[in-house]
């Protein structure tokens, strides 16, 4: 039973450093992002931090816009 429950996560994880590298922020906005509930969904295992690569382009795919102009409706909340 605990088999079947490791197959469905996924083994593409990363620590907060590696997972920060992949986005290009620093450490420490991942870290201040987790707090604010702003960032990436994570794993908290105890006391360790997983992001699952398909977390972070969902959070990539998520933030893309396809001008400046929409970018900026976007972080007012509104659209264009």
């Amino acid at each position: 039973m605990a088999g079947e429950r490791l197959k469905s996560v996924s083994p593409a994880t990363m620590k907060t450093p590696q997972a920060a590298g992949y986005l290009g922020f620093q450490t420490s906005t991942l870290e201040t992002w987790r707090w604010s509930g702003k960032g990436p969904r994570f794993c908290r295992l105890g006391k360790s931090v997983r992001y699952r690569q398909s977390d972070l382009d969902e959070f990539l795919e998520s933030h893309s816009s396809t001008s400046t102009v929409s970018a900026q409706a976007a972080e007012q909340g509104g659209e264009s």
